[in-house]
């Protein structure tokens, strides 16, 4: 993640202290809506087989993509965690280990992978899908950073104390430009109630025309386990490849997704 310029540094904020402070009651009760909906959820549409890495937020692990991975196989895809521990550190190492988690998958189901990713995990699905396009079908990113301002999250501090102000990647040459978008179908997911990544900074540019965002009502560290989100995540990984379309709900769906201006 790149620092602010001086140009935007005042413009680029984290969320409000109210919503921060209020994320672990309203992720306890997505959580118990995701529960109580399970059975719903297991009508959403089906997968075709491909593989889905799922990557952790800044300072989580495998742990908490549990929930989210397990409805996913029960859709019918290959979905797997990183199985690299807790997302604390950015340097080459880890980006080489994800990218080994990338070829491995592809290799072994034979097809493209689709990469979702959760806060910093998002970041990485990004720079993973421009580094090996070939390879990656989908993105999509779950309150992610990815305004190139790191002002727009509270965790900056705390990032830049485990990895510096340029991280590894960022001096060889990678990581350099967060905002663009990767040569693939991207999805940003975002919410104006999260209250560790300001939604400014989740919301893509259209670089190309499969790029889209999609806000939904959630928490920030409740997104892996909202309802709304995982209706999105199975909708857009549902979609058959090179048949790719912007989000449209459906029905009663359409009432948990806002239709606000992203700008």
């Amino acid at each position: 993640m790149t620092t602010a310029t001086a140009e935007t540094a005042t413009e680029a904020r984290p969320p409000h202290t109210l919503l921060a402070l209020t994320e672990p009651s309203r992720a306890m009760g997505e959580f118990a809506s995701f529960l109580a909906l399970r059975p719903l959820l297991k009508r959403l549409p089906k997968g075709d087989g491909h593989g889905v890495l799922v990557l952790p937020g800044f300072m989580a692990s495998d742990a908490s993509t549990r929930p989210l991975r397990a409805m996913l196989e029960r859709l019918g895809y290959n979905a797997v965690g990183w199985n690299l521990g807790r997302n604390l550190r950015v340097d080459n190492a880890r980006i080489e280990a994800m990218m080994a988690c990338v070829d491995e998958i592809h290799d072994r189901t034979g097809d493209k992978i689709s990469i979702v990713g959760w806060s910093l995990g998002g970041v990485f699905a990004r720079e993973l899908a421009k580094l090996a396009p070939e390879k990656v079908r989908m993105v999509i990113s779950l309150g992610s950073p990815i305004s190139d301002d790191r002002n727009h999250t509270n965790a900056r501090r705390l990032f830049e104390l485990l990895n510096g102000r340029e991280p590894e990647p960022m001096q060889t040459g990678n990581f350099r430009d967060l905002a663009k978008a990767p040569p693939v179908p991207t999805t940003s997911i975002l919410s104006k109630g999260d209250g560790v990544v300001h939604w400014r900074g989740s919301v893509q540019a259209a670089d190309h025309e499969c790029c889209e965002n999609i806000e939904v009502i959630a928490s920030h560290i409740g997104l892996g386990v909202n309802p709304a989100v995982v209706y999105a995540i199975a909708d857009r990984l549902a979609q058959p490849e090179g048949e790719w379309h912007k989000f449209s709900p459906r029905g009663i769906a359409n009432i948990a997704f806002p239709r606000s201006r992203l700008h």
